[in-house]
């Protein structure tokens, strides 16, 4: 048995690995969702005449439908299996993108809304349901490994969709943009997935127990609310999609206004520089937790990011650009890994936590309008202090984690 193979295998021996290369392709069609926003985010404004802050409401919808519907999410895994859930996410997410031909046609901002609503809605199954399946496709030793490869895939899907995007909205003159055709594509695409996921095998996995006298075995009979770290984990996942959905809402506005590049320009400058970047972070950190701990790794990756956001405080556009690719680097790691740790804390009850560690993708639908809010009231540069708290604060989460030495 090979190194790769084994990653996959549990400790009685069973082989998942095309049960993960399955499911790991629905971490792309949400990595493309979510990044075709950053882009649309600009063309709003443009085409709708919306201010920064008000745009910020596209991330509000998404993300507030992660909020919305991550119980009943895990409500769903538990009476029906993981299979229900991911064919329930997708034919919500083909229902909001298919949403967009209409949409199209009326030019209505609350319209588009409503639509990027109902794709969050679905994109809480997929993640309620994919994140946890990966950790237990495989030893438990592995978890932080699989879901940061899983999570590449993820990265994939966030490098194509601004160039997508920029093809479609930034490619015409203005108004003759077709905002619907990307998403009639991906709906249809989506429905297809839909398909395939019905009739595919999805083997229903439970988390391994404890072992008798273990710690976790001690965690295990404490309510989650009462798990420190799970808390902590819950607090650092909700400050990570923050400050990453911030960031990617504002680049193209902060390299346009910054450096003078076109719109078009910036969205190849976030797909090829800055998502590029994350998809290899990912790749390289399911390598490196195999040298270095987990807890160590994300602290670096926090302490770097936060350093970056200092140097765009400065309103620099070439050094800007630069730190802006140093950040998505520095964050490719953090949403897999905080999402395993706080998962270890959990152990046993990994359907509900995980339910809970989605409604903290909440935290995206707040940091764009207080960006936006900040950006129009002075300069956009200023509004990068809020991911450098963030990210502050998911520094001290990854000390508490070493200082605590992975106890719950």
């Amino acid at each position: 048995m090979n190194k790769k193979t084994g990653l996959f295998r549990d400790a009685g021996g069973r082989d998942f690995f095309w049960t993960f290369a399955l499911v790991t392709s629905l971490f792309f069609l949400w990595g493309f969702a979510h990044s075709i926003l950053d882009v649309l985010n600009k063309h709003f404004q443009v085409t709708l005449h919306v201010s920064k802050a008000e745009s910020g409401l596209i991330q509000t919808v998404v993300y507030g439908g992660y909020f919305l519907m991550a119980l009943p999410a895990s409500c769903i895994i538990r009476r029906f299996g993981y299979r229900t859930a991911v064919v329930t996410g997708l034919l919500l997410y083909a229902t909001g993108a298919l949403l967009f031909w209409p949409g199209g046609r009326l030019l209505s901002f609350p319209f588009f809304l409503f639509s990027l609503f109902i794709i969050g809605c679905g994109l809480t199954c997929l993640e309620t349901a994919a994140n946890p399946y990966v950790t237990v496709l495989g030893h438990p030793r592995d978890a932080e490994r699989r879901i940061n490869l899983a999570q590449s895939f993820n990265g994939l899907g966030w490098l194509v969709g601004p160039l997508v995007g920029a093809w479609f909205l930034f490619g015409g003159d203005g108004g003759e943009a077709d905002i619907a055709m990307p998403y009639i594509i991906i709906g249809v695409a989506v429905l297809v997935a839909a398909a395939l996921f019905a009739r595919a095998p999805l083997p229903e996995i439970a988390a391994p127990a404890p072992a008798a006298g273990s710690d976790g075995a001690a965690a295990s009979t404490r309510p989650l609310w009462r798990r420190p770290l799970f808390l902590c984990g819950m607090a650092a996942l909700f400050l990570y999609v923050a400050a990453q959905t911030g960031i990617n809402s504002f680049f193209i506005n902060y390299v346009t206004e910054t450096s003078g590049l076109s719109n078009a320009q910036a969205a190849l400058c976030l797909s090829f520089g800055g998502m590029g970047l994350f998809m290899a972070g990912r790749m390289g950190g399911s390598w490196l937790m195999g040298l270095v701990r987990a807890e160590r790794l994300l602290l670096g990756c926090a302490l770097g990011a936060a350093a970056a956001m200092g140097v765009l405080l400065t309103g620099q556009g070439t050094a800007g650009i630069a730190a802006f690719f140093v950040c998505y680097l520095c964050e490719s790691i953090m949403f897999p890994t905080i999402f395993a740790l706080a998962l270890r804390a959990a152990e046993d009850r990994r359907e509900w936590a995980s339910s809970l560690l989605i409604m903290c993708i909440v935290g995206g639908a707040v940091s764009p309008v207080a960006m936006g809010a900040i950006a129009d009231a002075g300069h956009i540069a200023q509004a990068f202090s809020v991911p450098l708290l963030c990210f502050t604060g998911i520094a001290l989460y990854a000390l508490r984690l070493l200082r605590g030495g992975g106890r719950a």
